[in-house]
């Protein structure tokens, strides 16, 4: 495993607590939605109690939908269980400042029940179950995500009080890779790079994007635990940076008919000496062979496993032909209308997956990769060729274009149970199921536009 030596250190955090620059420690985990949840303490309270023995949180958190209203069908939590507890322990590998609020430093935290048991369907549980799959072949995972989003010069309140409708986008027309467009909003974009510098995390760059306000910040790839880890913050970070600026921002897998943010996840291997895993210069478009059984279960796991990559309604408004999202179930080389893309050389040779939005949770995504692709190893799948044209228009196998019809191929899957466990397939069906439930139940603003004079 890679060295996880965190941002902040206990002791250094001891000491700015001590110099009255540290009030206020955050505590959170991340939910089924991808968001952060916890509690904020004081930093000496932190530092006396929370360090050592956790604190509880109601464990209703990993069973409510995205309104946070209790609802039926979740094993783990219920009326009919009281609604009781889970522990949330701090990793300390994960302690950070927070600079955009200030006096704060954040930890994130493992679930486990009271027995000390791990919370199983916890998105982080789920991911390091997986890395501790990969662990027994002697591999590690580095990964990194591309999250695109969406700026508005309205506020969060204004754009709820207009009912989303009318908002002002930062740009007016296409600023992928334009200079002048990014810099009409770059003094939200500087301050969101800076601020997530200086609370440890390794940025990049950022661009424009192709939708009117669209932009990507990306950071470096780093073990997936720590990637992922980086992500959710970031995510929230990124909101509040903007909410005080009194703009907006959206990781919604498709705001408008125009192009949807993405969150493309790029993944590699390596061995317990460091070498790569995926790469040999001797193979067919420099893949090993364990590359080669690890993309094929990709392929083969894909349309089951969508539900981890795409887990909204919105998410499946994505897959539109020539839309830079992907519909078929392919890979190329370098071959952006493919599901998969193989990218990068030597310990950068990678496996890029163009199917998430960004409304994603990372961790769900990068253990569905996994899981994928030790499923064509261990079974030593074969795989098909390449596909080198354009995907949109091929014979390969349609990604799911409903969250209906991902949420049956993964009830059905044995290739989820055989990876997660029973547990685990159960309560991520059930919360497809709350969501397909919602939005069939939804009366539109489209279907009031079409029918309430004309039909």
């Amino acid at each position: 495993m890679a060295d996880r030596t965190p941002p902040l250190s206990v002791d250094e955090l001891r000491v700015l607590v001590d110099r009255e620059e540290i009030d206020t420690v955050a505590l959170a985990f991340t939910d089924m939605q991808g968001r952060l949840q916890g509690k904020r303490f004081a930093a000496r309270h932190f530092l006396d109690e929370v360090l050592e023995h956790g604190t509880e949180g109601c464990n209703y958190l990993l069973a409510v939908d995205v309104e946070l209203n209790t609802v039926d069908g979740y094993a783990m939590s219920s009326w009919e269980h009281g609604y009781g507890d889970f522990a949330m322990h701090g990793d300390t590998g994960t302690l950070r400042r927070v600079p955009w609020n200030p006096g704060t430093a954040m930890i994130t935290a493992d679930l486990a029940w009271h027995d000390g048991s791990p919370v199983v369907a916890s998105p982080r549980q789920i991911l390091r179950r997986q890395l501790d799959r990969l662990a027994e072949h002697g591999w590690s995972a580095y990964a990194g995500t591309e999250l695109e989003f969406m700026v508005f010069q309205d506020s969060y309140e204004q754009a709820w009080d207009s009912g989303y409708r009318g908002l002002s986008p930062a740009n007016q027309y296409n600023v992928d890779y334009s200079m002048l467009g990014t810099s009409r909003v770059e003094p939200l974009l500087r301050r969101i790079r800076n601020e997530m510098g200086a609370a440890g995390m390794r940025v990049e760059s950022a661009k424009g994007e192709c939708n009117l306000g669209q932009h990507e910040i990306a950071f470096r790839y780093d073990e997936a635990l720590t990637t992922c880890d980086q992500h959710v913050v970031y995510k929230t970070g990124a909101k509040e940076i903007a909410a005080q600026s009194g703009q907006a921002l959206t990781f919604m897998a498709k705001y408008d008919e125009r192009e949807g943010n993405s969150c493309h996840i790029h993944l590699s291997l390596r061995d317990e000496d460091g070498a790569p895993v995926l790469a040999d210069d001797d193979g067919p478009y420099g893949m090993s062979r364990t590359m080669r059984h690890f993309l094929a279960g990709q392929l083969a796991a894909m349309r089951e496993f969508t539900l981890l990559y795409a887990p909204n309604i919105n998410s499946y408004k994505r897959f539109q032909p020539g839309s830079f999202a992907p519909t078929a179930v392919a890979w190329g080389p370098d071959n952006r209308t493919c599901a998969l893309r193989i990218v990068g050389h030597g310990k950068g040779h990678r496996l890029e997956n163009r199917v998430p939005g960004g409304d994603v949770n990372p961790y769900l995504a990068t253990a569905g990769m996994i899981a994928a692709g030790l499923y064509g190893v261990e079974h030593k799948l074969e795989l098909e060729e390449a596909c080198t044209g354009n995907a949109y228009t091929g014979e390969a196998p349609h990604v799911p274009s409903t969250l209906r019809e991902a949420a049956e191929l993964w009830e059905e899957s044995a290739v989820a149970r055989e990876a997660f466990g029973e547990e685990v397939v159960a309560h991520y069906l059930n919360m497809a199921h709350i969501e397909q439930q919602a939005y069939d139940s939804a009366v539109t603003d489209w279907e009031r536009f079409r029918s309430f004079e004309r039909m």
